[in-house]
């Protein structure tokens, strides 16, 4: 089981909960016709933050993931836990964490969504805290 996270485009989602949470349902229905681990699929906004929660919790799987020699010098610093695994969107990236990494997690990806204004929605919540880059919560 994940601490499971999403970051989202401001001017793709709705501002309404219950119509959020239908698109946030369509977003991950996964259907678009890309692979889900390449962030030159989304938006400028998403894409510099995904570049900059990579620094501190690396791909999991894709063209930003570790090569073997990164993964090996993680596991012997004991950091591999870090490693997260990132779906791709055009419009969203939903991101799966360690749960020992929770609070860690949401803290870092909640304020990096803020400097580069996208949305963020604490998806494992059972409120589902759903922040827009200017400071509307739904």
């Amino acid at each position: 089981m994940s601490y499971d996270l999403m970051v989202f485009e401001k001017t793709a989602a709705p501002k309404n909960r219950g119509d959020f949470m239908e698109w946030y349902e369509k977003q991950t229905e996964w259907d678009e016709d890309h692979e889900y681990n390449d962030p030159a699929v989304t938006s400028n906004g998403l894409r510099n933050w995904f570049m900059a929660i990579t620094k501190k919790f690396p791909q999991m799987n894709g063209p930003c993931a570790p090569d073997d020699e990164a993964w090996e010098k993680m596991e012997e610093m004991g950091t591999d836990s870090y490693v997260t695994d990132y779906s791709i969107g055009k419009e969203m990236i939903y991101a799966a964490f360690s749960w020992s990494l929770a609070d860690e997690a949401f803290e870092t990806v909640k304020e990096l969504a803020k400097e580069h204004g996208v949305g963020f929605f604490d998806v494992s919540s059972t409120d589902g805290e759903i922040i827009f880059p200017d400071g509307i919560r739904i």
